[in-house]
Order: structure tokens, then sequence, then C-alpha cells
């Protein structure tokens, strides 16, 4: 059995991926968990990489949610404040 996934790149640094590599990474870590069929010290190992992928996903998603919430409040700097965040 080979403990490579297709795809995945075991030796990189979680943090140097992009969101998509990491996600898809980590898809595939939940397959092959949820599949089965390794050892305890694989599934383990697995394990932790998964939590590694899913941090640096919601590192990427914080970011792109502050982001985000610039450019609105940018925007509605920008049409004057008539905002008074009253639903209307």
């Amino acid at each position: 059995m080979t403990s490579r996934t297709d795809g995945a790149r075991p030796n990189e640094s979680a943090s140097t991926l992009g969101y998509e590599q990491a996600r898809d990474e980590l898809i595939e870590v939940v397959r092959r968990l949820e599949a089965g069929g390794t050892t305890l010290e694989e599934s383990l190992a697995l394990w932790e990489r998964g939590e590694e992928l899913a941090k640096v996903c919601r590192h990427w998603l914080e970011g792109a949610r502050a982001r985000l919430d610039a450019a609105l409040a940018a925007d509605e700097e920008a049409d004057g404040g008539t905002g008074d965040g009253a639903d209307g």
C-alpha cells in the first residue's frame, strides 16, 4: 500500500498552499479516513494533516471575508455614508 494521496503534496507545508489546493487535499484526506483500511499510525497522520489543511482553509476564508468587508465599507464611504445601518 502507498501513502501517496492523489494530488496531495505530503511534504509541502500547509501554510504555503492556496485555498483550492488545501481544500482539495483535505477532501482527499477525509475520503481516505472514511474509506478505512489504514493503520492507526496512518490514520493519526491523516487526521493531523487534515487539521492543518482545515486551518489553512479557515485562514483563507477569514482573509476573504475581511477583504469583502473592507470593500463593502469603502463602497459605503464612497456613496457618502448615507446608509444608517437601519433596515428600511
